[in-house]
């Protein structure tokens, strides 16, 4: 339904706007002191409000359907998925803890840069260097009066040079973006056709660039192929399987929705630090 510039979303479980945006899967989203979160996703800007039961989304119904729907999975059953999940006391705890949780389907270029830059990097620090990547490089545009960024693409990209990034101060990962940036353009790899793969498929041609691991692929697999089977494994991660599940884990076990029970523990256990550093 849009009404005053918003369209309002009613009846969808599972929309938590804290949880989806600081859940480490997205990095172009902040809230303001009223929790009203405002973001840049396809060349496309908006803010979310939760009032009730009610979501509200800033701009068109046009806009609603052509960009947003998709983009928050909104046709999903998250909570079908939910009840699935939960095989054991733990699982069932980390799903409690984070219901609200949707994956996000993202731009597979935007979300392979993001997750280059996200290597040994804090989420602070990603968000600061993604930020300053789109004030620089980015196509500017206006919403609701005030001024937003493109994410560059990846052609943009391939014509710079390792110096060019200097003012995002991302070290090492200039190198591997501008390599990945012209392989990408170059079309190998062909990120849509991977995303209509498999997740070893993608995982193993994404390895194929400089600065892509099994971590990062897992992350692209995830968030910009929107392959919910793919299980990122990050150092929070490898503690969580070590501590609750043990040695020969495998996360076959939650297919076909791996992705997102890797989502519930990842969010679980950060917010559970003290109790995993105690382990």
């Amino acid at each position: 339904m849009e009404r005053s510039g918003e369209v309002e979303i009613t009846g969808v479980s599972d929309f938590d706007l804290e949880k989806i945006f600081n859940c480490g899967q997205c990095f172009r989203w902040s809230a303001d002191k009223h929790g009203i979160f405002t973001g840049v996703a396809f060349g496309r800007a908006t803010r979310l409000r939760r009032s009730g039961d009610s979501i509200f989304i800033s701009g068109s119904a046009e806009d609603f359907e052509a960009v947003w729907r998709d983009y928050f999975d909104l046709d999903r059953d998250y909570e079908a998925i939910r009840r699935r999940l939960c095989v054991d006391v733990f699982m069932r705890k980390a799903i409690d803890f984070g219901a609200g949780i949707r994956i996000l389907k993202q731009d597979n270029w935007e979300a392979l840069c993001s997750f280059i830059i996200s290597q040994c990097n804090n989420i602070t620090r990603i968000g600061n260097i993604i930020n300053t990547l789109c004030r620089e490089f980015g196509d500017a545009f206006e919403f609701e009066g005030e001024v937003f960024y493109k994410f560059p693409s990846a052609e943009r990209l391939a014509v710079l040079d390792e110096p060019c990034l200097s003012p995002l101060r991302c070290g090492y990962r200039a190198s591997y973006i501008i390599e990945a940036a012209r392989a990408v353009s170059g079309g190998v790899p062909d990120l849509d056709n991977l995303s209509a793969g498999s997740v070893e498929q993608a995982r193993t041609e994404l390895k194929k660039l400089r600065g892509v691991g099994d971590k990062v692929a897992d992350c692209v697999a995830l968030f910009g192929f929107n392959m919910l089977d793919a299980f990122p494994l990050d150092v929070w991660m490898k503690r969580a399987v070590a501590e609750y599940f043990g040695p020969g884990f495998d996360p076959g076990v939650f297919s076909p929705y791996a992705g997102l029970a890797q989502q519930y523990i990842f969010y679980y256990v950060r917010n559970n630090k003290k109790r995993l550093h105690s382990q």
